[in-house]
């Protein structure tokens, strides 16, 4: 039995390896039984009800959670998601179980047709999968997971397995995705950024033709509020892209052109982009762990800092906003299509506050638009909203539209304390605790009073929950989040491996572990 279960099932006779001891009742152990409760054998599903299978996103926050619980679970919850990624390096939004009914969720497998429709993008035929992409957070969640026991991570090579599949990975967004040409990655959903209902997509959404209504069940209205939910308009246009892009055998446009297959909807998205170079810090020290030094990948997470800056920060609002690639108006000075800036406040715009290279103005910039009249914190409101509140598009409960969420609260927490900002973390940190305490571990909550919206029992609720109760209040960075974000050239030492040269070691490593050679 693992942590999770013996801290569940058992209470009373815990053996504490990996955590301070618990009352009953405590937050801790209700984070847990949440995690407990939502534990299919070998991944997570964010909720029993509303979400019934393995999405990708949530499986890398929960993972960030788990490894305080059972390193061994957690570094599973990534290995079974990777299990099902893509030959061309993508690895999907959802996985999906065989043993949930089909009119359970929508879009279901039926829909996405992956091992048919995505064959010639090498998507896998044992398993079946959605055809779309979520942000790039797992290769922070490996290296979080892989420091939570290293031991057992070298014995099980867990590093050495999964290394290979991240770099494959970053390789299909930085160049697969590069529709805008300038050196970012392009979402062609918005369930792809992870911020589905945000008005950052009204503006592109507006060129797609819905798909009729007719053609389609929306099974998230069966257990929420249509009020709280996506138009119906909203919902017949995702189902649109989502079927083109299918029908297009999931191909991308390459370089800014609009090639076979290429979605009408392209958007360069901040908090996406600022994720993925969090990641490519955090692939730089699993190269190292691995025996290379990663500058190569640190020099590239600076580099792409540096372009995130050029096409997507806006001085004069002191934030960054998404690039509408389809948009595009000609840049007589390159020769070349830009793109237009989509002038809309989302807490997107705030995340790459977690990026260690930010120049000094723009982190203060940021921090001043976090707490100012737009977005409220630690004044009018406790957690993040999801969006601008003095817009006329504002709504504090309908998705992603207004309410806060956990996973970009615990985003901005980490930046604010990367950056110095300490007092101003440790008071997200303790509201964040509070609200997930008072609504259950809520989905999401109304921004100015907490009140729970969606669905309660929410994994990466719980995940991030813990999380936090990890960090104590006053301590600064912890060193695994330091050594993540934090890393400079003049820490590496020797001479740097390519991709092909580590995998090599990967290969290696992971070969040792199979012949018993726990190194």
């Amino acid at each position: 039995m693992d942590r999770t279960a013996q801290l569940t099932a058992l209470p009373t006779e815990r053996t504490l390896v990996y955590d301070p001891p618990s009352p009953p009742g405590s937050l801790h152990l209700r984070a847990a039984a949440v995690l407990e409760a939502n534990w299919t054998g070998v991944s997570t599903v964010p909720s029993r009800g509303l979400y019934p299978h393995q999405w990708s996103w949530d499986s890398a926050f929960i993972a960030i959670g788990l490894r305080h619980l059972s390193p061994l679970r957690a570094q599973t919850e990534l290995e079974t998601l990777l299990a099902a990624q893509w030959g061309d390096g993508r690895i999907p939004h959802i996985v999906f179980n065989p043993s949930v009914p089909l009119d359970a969720y929508f879009p279901s497998p039926d829909f996405w047709r992956s091992s048919t429709a995505g064959h010639t993008a090498g998507a896998p035929r044992t398993v079946q999968t959605s055809g779309i992409v979520q942000p790039p957070v797992h290769a922070l969640a490996a290296w979080l997971v892989h420091c939570a026991d290293p031991g057992l991570s070298r014995a099980r090579g867990f590093l050495a397995g999964v290394y290979p599949k991240l770099a494959a990975w970053h390789r299909y967004l930085l160049h697969r995705r590069d529709l805008g040409g300038g050196g970012l990655a392009s979402v062609v959903h918005p369930w792809e950024q992870g911020m589905d209902n945000s008005p950052c997509w009204d503006a592109p959404l507006s060129r797609i033709t819905p798909a009729p209504a007719r053609s389609f069940r929306r099974a998230d209205l069966d257990h929420g509020a249509a009020e709280d939910r996506p138009t119906d308009l909203d919902y017949g246009r995702y189902v649109r892209l989502a079927t083109d892009y299918r029908d297009g055998d999931y191909r991308d446009g390459l370089g800014g052109r609009y090639g076979a297959g290429a979605s009408e909807f392209a958007v360069e998205d901040p908090s996406f982009n600022a994720l993925l170079i969090a990641s490519e810090h955090a692939l730089a020290r699993i190269a190292r762990e691995l025996g290379a030094t990663g500058t190569a990948r640190h020099a590239r997470a600076e580099r792409l800092t540096g372009v995130l800056i050029e096409r997507l920060w806006d001085p004069a609002e002191g934030m960054f906003f998404c690039r509408d690639v389809r948009g595009e108006t000609p840049d007589a000075g390159r020769g070349s299509l830009t793109g237009a800036l989509i002038p809309e406040r989302s807490v997107s715009g705030l995340i790459p506050l977690l990026l260690p290279d930010l120049p000094r103005d723009i982190t203060a910039a940021l921090v001043r638009t976090a707490s100012g009249p737009h977005f409220g914190l630690g004044d009018t409101t406790q957690l993040p909203p999801s969006y601008d509140l003095l817009d006329e598009a504002f709504d504090p409960h309908r998705y992603w539209r207004g309410p806060a969420w956990f996973n970009t609260s615990w985003l901005l927490e980490r930046g604010l304390r990367l950056h110095g900002e300490r007092q101003r973390a440790d008071a997200l940190r303790t509201a964040a605790l509070e609200t997930a305490a008072a609504t259950d571990f809520a989905e999401y909550v109304d921004p100015y009073d907490g009140e729970a919206c969606g669905a309660t029992g929410f994994s990466w609720t719980a995940a991030l929950t813990l999380d936090l109760l990890h960090e104590p209040p006053g301590h600064g960075v912890s060193g695994t989040v330091l050594g993540t974000f934090g890393m400079s050239g003049t820490d590496l030492r020797g001479t740097d491996m390519s991709d092909t040269e580590v995998n090599d070691k990967a290969v290696k490593a992971a070969e040792r572990v199979k012949g018993g050679d726990r190194g």
